[in-house]
C-alpha cells in the first residue's frame, strides 16, 4: 500500500506521476541537469529531485540543508556530496522527529543500504578518492560528478520507491 504524502508547496509536475508510479529515469536526468546547468551541486540536486519526485512535505527551503555538503563537505574532500544528499533524502521520509524515537533505526538501515550500493560500484564514498587526479571544475571532474549525482538519485529513488510502495516505471533502453 502506497504511503500518501501531502505536498504543502508547489513543484515541477513533469517528474512525478499519478497512481503511485515513479519514473526513476526522469528523476536521474533532472538531477544530472540541475548539476550540469549549475543550478545545484550534487547533494542539493539529489535532495531537490527526490523531494519533488516523491512529494515530500517540505518546501525548497530544505535544500539549504544540503548546501554545505558538495565536494566532500565544503570542499574538504570527505564524504561524497551526492551520497550525503541521498542520505538526507531518505531521512526526509524515515528519520526521527522525536527524541529517542526508534525510527532512527530504519533511517540508518536505509542509509547503509544506499552507501553499500554506491560503494559496490565505485568502491569508495570519499570525494577525494573519487576525484583523485582531477582538477576541480574540469570537464572530467564535471562529467564524473554529473554521473554520480544521477546515480545516487537513482539508487535513492529505488530504495524509496520500494519502501513507500511506488511502482517503478520501466527504465529506458539505451
Amino acid at each position: 500500500m502506497m504511503r500518501k504524502l501531502t505536498n504543502l508547496f508547489s513543484k515541477e509536475q513533469s517528474i512525478k506521476f499519478e497512481n503511485g508510479e515513479i519514473d526513476i529515469n526522469k528523476l536521474r536526468k533532472r538531477a544530472e541537469k540541475y548539476y550540469r546547468d549549475g543550478d545545484f551541486y550534487c547533494s542539493e540536486a539529489v535532495l531537490k529531485v527526490i523531494k519533488d519526485g516523491f512529494d515530500a512535505p517540505y518546501g525548497d527551503d530544505i535544500i539549504k540543508l544540503a548546501s554545505g555538503f558538495p565536494v566532500g563537505m565544503g570542499r574538504s574532500g570527505c564524504a561524497c556530496g551526492a551520497v550525503t544528499g541521498g542520505v538526507m533524502a531518505l531521512s526526509m521520509f524515515f528519520g526521527r522527529d522525536e527524541a529517542k524515537s526508534l525510527k532512527v533505526k530504519k533511517s540508518m538501515e536505509l542509509a547503509k543500504e544506499l552507501n553499500d550500493k554506491f560503494a559496490e560500484k565505485r568502491k569508495v564514498c570519499c570525494c577525494k578518492i573519487l576525484t583523485r587526479g582531477m582538477e576541480l571544475g574540469s570537464k572530467e571532474h564535471m562529467e564524473q560528478c554529473i554521473e554520480i549525482t544521477g546515480e545516487l538519485t537513482e539508487i535513492t529513488a529505488e530504495i524509496l520507491a520500494r519502501e513507500l510502495g511506488y511502482k517503478v516505471l520501466p527504465k529506458e533502453k539505451k
